[in-house]
C-alpha cells in the first residue's frame, strides 16, 4: 500500500470520525432527524395509565403497545413533536380517543383514564319503591314503599344485604301523613323526619339502631331549624332564630344570618366566628344552601352559585343559573349543572395535565334535552343522566370530551354509591343497582 492510498483511506476515516462523532453525540442525547418534518428535532413522549389494565393503545392508527398488567401504565418514546390521535381499546369496553399533542423533549401525559363498560348488567334490588334515601358512609338506604293504600319505610343494609321494616304511615297516623322530608344524621346511625298534612306538620326521630325502632316526637321549635348535635337532648338542637341558612358538618356548624353574615360555630353555638367582612346581600323570600367543602364554602341563592374568597372575606359569583352541583371525592373541584349543560370549577390548582388554576372553568357539554342528576364518578369522571339516558364523561378537556351511554330508564333518579363503585336506580318504582363501574 502507497503513501498516497494510506493518505486517502486517514482522511476518507478522519471525515467520517468528524460527521459521525456529533452525530453520535446528537444520537444520545436525543435528537432525531424527523423525516417528514425534514428537519432534526428532538423527540417526546406520551405516558398513559388506564383502568382496567392490560388494554391495547394505537397511535395514529397503529397499534404501539399495550399497558402493563401491575400498574396499568404504559411509556411511548421517541415520538416526534406533532398531533397524534389516541385511540385506546379492551374488548368488552368502550373505546377512549383523544388527540395529544405531543412536544419536544416533554412527556404528555393521561394518568387519569377509566375506560366504561359496555352494557353493564343491572341487578333488580326492589319493588315498590317511591323514593330512597342513602346514608353519609354509604352503607345504609332507607326505601319508601308502597304499604297497602299508604307507605312504609324500610331499611336496606348494603354490606349485610337485608332489608327491614322501620314504620308505616298507620304507625304516626290513621288518617294518612305525608313524608316532607328525612334527613340522616352525620353518622349514619339516625334519621329525622318530617310527616304531616299542609300546616301540622311534625318532627319525629328514628334511632336504626334500636330494636324495634320507633318514632320519637321531637320537642323542639322549630323544626326546621332543627340541626344533629349529640351533645344535646335527644340529640338534636335549634339553629339560632337569626339564621337564614345552616349546615351541620361533623365538627362545626355554618349558618348564614339575616343580615348576610356568615358564621362558623361550634356545636354549642358558645364560640363562633365570623367569616366575611362584607355582608352578603340578602333577598326576601329567597332560598339559600349553604356547602361547606373542606375549609371552603359556598352559598347557593335560588339558581345562583356563589364562592366564599378566604382572602378577600366575600362572595364571588360563579354561575347565574345552576340546577345542582356535586364536589369532587378530593374536594379540588366542583361541577355544577342547569338543565342543559355541565361545568367544572377548579377549587385548588391541579398540577397533573391538563394543569389548572385555582378559578379555572371547564365547559364540559351542552345537551339538547333536559340533564337530571349529577354525580362524580371518581375525581376525573362525572355520570348522569340526560332524560333517560344514563352517560358517563369525562374532564380532560384536551380535544374532545369522551363521553359514553351506559344505560337507559325511563325517567330514572341515580345514586352512584363510592364505596361499593355501584349505581343505583329507580325506574317506574323499581329499584336496580350495577355491579362495580370500576376498580
Amino acid at each position: 500500500m502507497t503513501r498516497r492510498i494510506r493518505l486517502i483511506i486517514f482522511l476518507f476515516l478522519l471525515v467520517l470520525f468528524l460527521i459521525a462523532a456529533p452525530l453520535t453525540v446528537l444520537y444520545c442525547l436525543g435528537w432525531r432527524f424527523d423525516w417528514e418534518a425534514k428537519k432534526i428535532s428532538q423527540p417526546g413522549a406520551l405516558y398513559f395509565k388506564v383502568v382496567p389494565k392490560n388494554v391495547e393503545i394505537y397511535l395514529n392508527g397503529k397499534f404501539e403497545e399495550k399497558t402493563d398488567f401491575f400498574f396499568g401504565s404504559a411509556l411511548i418514546e421517541n415520538l416526534f413533536p406533532g398531533k397524534y390521535e389516541v385511540e385506546i381499546k379492551k374488548e368488552g369496553f368502550n373505546n377512549w380517543k383523544k388527540v395529544l399533542q405531543v412536544k419536544e423533549r416533554e412527556v404528555t401525559e393521561a394518568k387519569n383514564i377509566v375506560l366504561i363498560p359496555k352494557d353493564p348488567k343491572f341487578n333488580l334490588l326492589s319493588k315498590g319503591v317511591e323514593d330512597f334515601f342513602f346514608s353519609p358512609d354509604g352503607k345504609k338506604i332507607i326505601l319508601k314503599e308502597k304499604s297497602g293504600n299508604g307507605w312504609s319505610l324500610k331499611l336496606f343494609e348494603i354490606e349485610k344485604n337485608l332489608k327491614s321494616h322501620l314504620i308505616d304511615e298507620k304507625t304516626i297516623s290513621r288518617t294518612g301523613v305525608e313524608l316532607i322530608s328525612l334527613k340522616f344524621s352525620p353518622d349514619s346511625k339516625k334519621i329525622l323526619l318530617e310527616l304531616g298534612l299542609k300546616e301540622n306538620i311534625n318532627s319525629y326521630l328514628l334511632d336504626l339502631q334500636a330494636t324495634p325502632p320507633t318514632p320519637t316526637l321531637v320537642d323542639l321549635n322549630p323544626a326546621e331549624k332543627i340541626y344533629f348535635n349529640s351533645e344535646a337532648p335527644q340529640g338534636l338542637a335549634v339553629i339560632e332564630e337569626n339564621a337564614i341558612a345552616w349546615i351541620a358538618t361533623s365538627k362545626d356548624i355554618y349558618y348564614l344570618d339575616k343580615d348576610g353574615f356568615l358564621f362558623k360555630a361550634n356545636f354549642s353555638l358558645n364560640r363562633r366566628d365570623r367569616l366575611n367582612i362584607i355582608p352578603f346581600n340578602m333577598k326576601q323570600e329567597t332560598e339559600y344552601q349553604i356547602i361547606p367543602v373542606n375549609s371552603k364554602v359556598l352559598l347557593k341563592e335560588n339558581d345562583a352559585l356563589y364562592f366564599f374568597d378566604e382572602n378577600k372575606k366575600s362572595f364571588e359569583k360563579i354561575s347565574d343559573s345552576i340546577e345542582g352541583f356535586r364536589t369532587s371525592f378530593d374536594f379540588k373541584k366542583l361541577a355544577y349543572f342547569n338543565n342543559y349543560e355541565i361545568l367544572t370549577l377548579f377549587l385548588e390548582k391541579i398540577w397533573d395535565q391538563p394543569q389548572k388554576e385555582a378559578g379555572d372553568k371547564t365547559f364540559l357539554t351542552r345537551f339538547s334535552e333536559k340533564i337530571g342528576d349529577v354525580f362524580w364518578l371518581n375525581n376525573h369522571y362525572l355520570i348522569f343522566n340526560v332524560e333517560n339516558k344514563i352517560k358517563v364523561a369525562e374532564i380532560d378537556d384536551r380535544d374532545r370530551i369522551n363521553i359514553v351511554d351506559l344505560a337507559e330508564f325511563k325517567e330514572p333518579k341515580l345514586f352512584w354509591n363510592q364505596n361499593a363503585k355501584k349505581l343505583y336506580i329507580l325506574s317506574e318504582q323499581n329499584l336496580y343497582v350495577s355491579g362495580e363501574l370500576t376498580p
